[in-house]
């Protein structure tokens, strides 16, 4: 009797080893499945500034890192979804769809247009010191008190929608070379204001993608020495007449700033 029991004891266990065995190999197999690329997030994604877009509307750029990483490493699906003007509310309504367990790999740039930086820009462009330094207050406010929620959301939907994923959240440069070779436009007080705002846009959505487990790609160092003022800028000042360009990166930005910063990441 006892060496029956035994007997079904080891078959037990023997049944359960298995059991787990098959389920670590099929999402073993799940993830190594798992080779799609999504692309989501703002225009620092889609490549405004960098020319060259499609007929989307959404100013996505042949020369925009994803479409240069897509290039690199050829997944064997490629979304590329990032919008000019998107706000985390456009990436949660009209970017997801593609997102799946066969999701391997995904980018994101988003938060700036929610703190309103563009409206930062324009304040700052214009004369008033003062009038620049409020509004920059104003959007760090944003930043530190409203942003992590949003940015909390976005990323939730895309861990639950993309399980399998490899998420690289991917910051913003710094702007201006402060005492650098610019001798109009805004004062360095407004650009060691604007500087910082970005550093602190970069801060809390680094601690946010860290909190979700994706990686944070900072740019700012492929960016030093190419900033605004530098003479030999990968972002474009204040654009005309396509003001859309104004503070965005060139296509040498987005080749020699985001996609390397991309690639360390992956």
């Amino acid at each position: 009797m006892k060496l029956k029991r035994l007997a079904a004891y080891v078959s037990a266990l023997t049944l359960a080893g298995a059991a787990a065995l098959t389920g670590a190999s099929a999402a073993s197999a799940d993830q190594a499945a798992a080779d799609g690329y999504v692309a989501l997030g703002d225009s620092y994604s889609s490549g405004v500034g960098a020319g060259d877009y499609d007929s989307s509307g959404c100013k996505r750029s042949a020369n925009a890192y994803p479409q240069l990483w897509a290039n690199a490493h050829s997944p064997s699906s490629f979304d590329f979804v990032a919008c000019s003007g998107a706000v985390t509310g456009d990436v949660l309504a009209n970017q997801l769809g593609p997102l799946s367990t066969s999701t391997g790999t995904v980018t994101i740039s988003i938060g700036g247009n929610d703190a309103g930086f563009s409206d930062v820009m324009i304040n700052c462009v214009l004369p008033g010191e003062d009038n620049c330094i409020s509004r920059i207050n104003t959007a760090r406010s944003f930043v530190e008190n409203e942003l992590p929620a949003k940015l909390d959301q976005v990323y939730d939907e895309i861990s639950s929608r993309a399980p399998n994923a490899h998420v690289v959240v991917l910051g913003y440069p710094r702007f201006y070379k402060i005492d650098g070779s610019c001798v109009a436009g805004l004062t360095d007080e407004e650009r060691s204001a604007v500087n910082g705002a970005s550093d602190l846009l970069n801060q809390v959505t680094s601690a946010r993608a860290a909190a979700h487990g994706f990686s944070f790609a900072s740019v700012v160092g492929n960016f030093t020495g190419h900033e605004i003022c530098s003479g030999d800028a990968w972002l474009h000042s204040v654009s005309l007449p396509d003001v859309t360009n104004s503070y965005h990166p060139t296509a040498a930005g987005q080749s020699g700033g985001y996609l390397p910063a991309l690639e360390s990441a992956s």
